[in-house]
């Protein structure tokens, strides 16, 4: 298998990329606007999004710093994707020559940065793998499209393999798998526990145009209940950290720790989709959600750790880039993993 895409005698670049966050309380208003500036985030032409992103980011500037104070004043999340890179970097020692490289959407080290690091590398391939393990448009797409546009202007010859989601991934479940089951078994001494899949939301607009990000996360969460024996009722998935005035997926995870507490039952709160510690859970989760599962009188609350660098994740990310095929232009997952119709934005149709 390794053969195929890791061999010795070719040199290989691995990019992992993330979405990054502020590395001190300076940077939050700088980190904000590139987000908002985002095509894929604020779907607005550049002549009103710039502006736009401009207001919002001064706007949310002293809330996000105090949210960004309670980690230190900084993001956890460049440290956090470094340790990951340096995991997978030691599982690919015996194969082949391969350099990992971190590159964040919408902070230090970006891809301008990045890619001439890569180019400087003179790589014989180069494989793209997000940190996303299930597909949007707003994330993976957005990094995809920054990407290329910098590679080209650093001058990239090399074709990139583009790794696009692995939400059923077999070995990315049992890493979640294994710190659900110690989850489980903490708060089984407090009752039967409720299990909260929580992801963070998107729009309702952005998946009626065809963004299977949605499916997906559902994926990942059928996939788990099975693996765990777990009914719907007890375990389903949620959507956190929404803003502004459109209406946004569902259910919202703040709206079912108040059934929680209505229902006097344990709950164990899952980041189904961040695989990375950083301010939507050491914040949001840990701390604001926790203190209103206790005003809401939830019994027992758990927050299962991020993936990190678990070592079934590593094992995930590495077997991912061992079978990619040197001739082909993307990896696509098998054919069941694959979205149904109606998902026109599925970047493996």
């Amino acid at each position: 298998m390794a053969e195929k895409a890791i061999r010795t005698g070719r040199r290989t670049a691995i990019v992992l990329f993330n979405l990054g966050g502020p590395d001190a309380l300076e940077s939050v208003r700088p980190f904000l606007f590139n987000l908002f500036n985002d095509p894929l985030i604020f779907r607005l032409p550049g002549v009103i999004r710039r502006p736009l992103a401009a207001f919002v980011s001064k706007r949310r500037e002293k809330k996000a710093q105090g949210i960004y104070a309670e980690m230190g004043g900084k993001s956890p999340l460049l440290e956090n994707t470094l340790a990951q890179a340096e995991a997978l970097q030691a599982r690919l020692s015996g194969a082949g020559e391969v350099k990992l490289f971190v590159c964040m959407r919408y902070w230090h080290p970006m891809s301008d940065e990045v890619a001439r690091q890569v180019k400087d590398y003179a790589p014989d391939q180069i494989l793209w793998l997000p940190l996303y393990p299930q597909f949007s448009t707003t994330t993976t797409l957005s990094s995809f499209r920054d990407w290329r546009d910098a590679a080209a202007r650093a001058g990239i010859a090399t074709k990139n393999t583009e790794i696009c989601c692995y939400p059923t991934d077999f070995t990315f479940l049992a890493a979640h798998a294994d710190l659900i089951q110690k989850a489980i078994f903490e708060a089984s001494a407090h009752g039967t526990p409720r299990i909260l899949f929580s992801a963070h939301g998107l729009p309702e607009s952005v998946v009626r145009d065809g963004d299977p990000y949605q499916w997906q996360v559902e994926q990942t969460v059928e996939r788990l209940r099975g693996i765990l024996n777990l009914s719907p009722e007890q375990a389903y998935p949620t959507y956190q950290s929404r803003v502004g005035p459109l209406k946004w997926i569902g259910p919202s995870t703040e709206d079912e720790i108040h059934k929680a507490g209505q229902d006097k039952v344990p709950l164990i709160i899952v980041p189904i989709a961040f695989v990375s510690e950083h301010s939507e859970t050491l914040v949001e989760l840990d701390i604001e959600y926790r203190e209103l599962a206790e005003e809401a009188g939830v019994p027992h609350y758990t927050r299962v750790p991020a993936l990190g660098t678990h070592p079934d994740f590593i094992e995930a990310l590495a077997k991912l880039c061992l079978q990619v095929e040197e001739n082909q232009s993307l990896l696509s997952p098998p054919t069941e993993q694959r979205c149904p119709p109606g998902f026109s934005q599925c970047y493996c149709r």
